[in-house]
């Protein structure tokens, strides 16, 4: 209701400053009652240190609209094939993106995959009148931000993630923890969110210490680890992150001195190469946490249809984002956002069950509430627009070097 009531106060807003017309989206004004086809873009990396991140969502997205139009379309039409823009990794990048993007007339916006592009463009986006639907922003900057009603994303808190991993930690045995993330907004929440969840179960976090992931030398870093005398390491951290393991290897608090563990950014099956191409052991007895992807029903299908994929990480939550816009502009019969952006937390919980568009549809034709569970789990949006649960992969490094899921863990916001 809260989230019902910013849009609707941002809208009237908008009508009257704008005498009822709004600025144009590709012709449209906001809240002009759509034009009957359900336009989609995205802002995802297809270059830049998350381009490994970026091929699976980007496939998602394409495999998600191809179901949707093989089973009728929305509002009895096929969905276009979507705007491509790269995120770059680049904050000015992503803005040109977004730019593009939203001159193009699309409805909603898929993206961006990182938490600080996604904030270099969220003004825009929303600020347009358009939905922005993300699949792997897990900052917590995103609960609370004001965005009028029209940002969600599929991809839990780090809240949650921060919860899931100081329980793996704790769970091992260590006590003295210390924890290093990149010097952004990513690295900074899930830092401090961690250290929140380790204090909570009982462990004691010896050092927090971000680093420019830009740099050269981690040596400072490293010594600073050293001198903390810590049980286990935390490493927060994108592509950088394997020379940060390098250098913690090298000073002799690496996998094999201590516990070390990463988040969902470093789940990557390359991680062991990019670490040490002669010694991809080199890791072995890492540990991380990341939201799940373990879906195999959902992996097969989508390596069906994209069979040079080797990661698919983030990828049922990019195919979920498309899934519930689209029942979203069916629940309000419109493929206006400022209109059909009040449907997408309904459509995620308290109504019927069901777990694909099609089946989805069939319900809403029949006058029925709906509630989707999707590949990545079951959504239950809160009032922010974002899951009330996380279902998180425990993942792990082998001797071989091979990234294995040796377990999960849930963490509900409530």
């Amino acid at each position: 209701m809260r989230r019902s009531a910013v849009l609707l106060s941002a809208i009237a807003l908008v009508l009257t400053a704008c005498g009822g017309g709004g600025a144009g989206r590709g012709g449209g004004g906001i809240g002009d009652g759509g034009d009957g086809v359900l336009n989609l873009g995205y802002v995802l990396p297809e270059t830049g240190q998350l381009a490994s991140l970026g091929a699976p969502q980007i496939e998602s997205v394409k495999l998600a609209i191809e179901e949707i139009n093989d089973a009728g379309g929305v509002l009895g039409q096929p969905i276009p094939e979507a705007v491509s823009t790269d995120e770059g990794g680049q904050p000015k990048v992503a803005v040109r993106s977004a730019g593009e993007v939203l001159s193009r007339g699309v409805d909603a916006v898929i993206g961006a995959a990182a938490s600080s592009m996604s904030l270099a463009i969220i003004d825009n986006v929303t600020g347009s009148g358009v939905v922005q639907c993300s699949a792997s922003n897990t900052a917590a900057t995103f609960t609370d931000y004001p965005d009028s009603g029209l940002y969600f994303r599929t991809a839990p808190s780090d809240n949650l993630q921060a919860a899931a991993l100081s329980k793996v930690i704790t769970g091992d045995g260590h006590e003295r923890v210390a924890v290093v993330a990149r010097d952004d907004d990513y690295g900074r929440g899930l830092l401090e969110s961690t250290t929140k969840a380790l204090e909570s179960s009982g462990a004691t976090v010896v050092l927090g210490e971000t680093y420019a992931p830009e740099s050269e030398s981690f040596d400072q870093l490293t010594r600073k680890l050293r001198d903390a005398d810590p049980d286990a390491v935390v490493v927060v951290a994108f592509e950088e992150g394997a020379k940060v393991l390098q250098a913690m290897i090298e000073a002799g608090v690496g996998p094999r001195d201590l516990g070390v563990y990463g988040a969902d950014g470093l789940r990557n099956t390359e991680l062991p190469e990019m670490v040490s191409a002669d010694d991809r052991g080199a890791l072995a007895g890492m540990k991380g946490t990341a939201p799940t992807a373990d879906n195999d029903e959902y992996r097969e299908r989508l390596r069906k249809f994209a069979p040079d994929l080797r990661e698919i990480q983030f990828a049922p939550q990019a195919y979920d984002c498309v899934t519930i816009i689209a029942l979203a502009v069916e629940a309000a019969q419109s493929d206006d956002p400022t209109v059909f952006a009040a449907e997408i937390n309904r459509v995620t919980r308290d109504g019927e069950k069901c777990t694909s568009f099609a089946e989805c549809k069939k319900l809403l034709d029949r006058g029925e509430d709906i509630d989707y569970d999707g590949v990545s789990g079951p959504l239950e949006f809160t009032e922010q627009g974002e899951p009330d649960k996380g279902v998180f992969d425990v993942y792990a490094y082998d001797e071989s070097g091979e990234l294995q899921v040796v377990g999960t863990r849930e963490e509900s916001s409530n």
